[in-house]
């Protein structure tokens, strides 16, 4: 748990640093920077209209009755 929000910092950090360098010049980086931006909002949008009409998320199924090889 501790690394996965030691990771989430980190990625966070380096995309704020990135955002950084095209902030002083780097023109590059304006399209692959945009583009997890883009999907995110998406995303986002997607759940919340998916809230809105009220559309209940798919339930999990992580027990699978005809695997044995766990048992």
């Amino acid at each position: 748990m501790i690394m996965t929000k030691t990771m989430l910092v980190v990625g966070v950090l380096v995309y704020a640093f990135l955002w950084a360098l095209y902030a002083f010049g780097d023109s590059v980086l304006l399209a692959p920077l945009l583009i997890p931006a883009i999907i995110a909002v998406m995303v986002a949008l997607g759940v919340a209209l998916q809230r809105f009409i009220g559309i209940e998320p798919r339930r999990q199924h992580f027990d699978d009755a005809k695997d044995e090889t766990e048992k």
